[in-house]
């Protein structure tokens, strides 16, 4: 039910006009290239650091389960 209320708040197209015009407006369109650029570098950092728990997570699992095996 909170899900669908959730969805009447989302724009629609012509609202996302609005904003990209809003957007343009306060910041410029020299800042725009600037913030898109400072944008996906903090979405790189954060997949790198999702990947490296990831990586540390498999190797704690892989050295649990190896000594796990050669007790067997």
């Amino acid at each position: 039910m909170t899900n669908l209320l959730l969805l009447g708040f989302l724009p629609s197209g012509s609202e996302w006009v609005i904003i990209a015009l809003l957007i343009l407006l306060l910041f410029g369109g020299k800042k725009i290239p600037e913030l898109m650029k400072g944008l996906g570098k903090g979405v790189k950092s954060f997949k790198d650091g999702v990947n490296e728990a990831k990586e540390e997570i498999n190797k704690a699992k892989d050295d649990i389960e190896e000594p796990a095996s050669k007790n067997k």
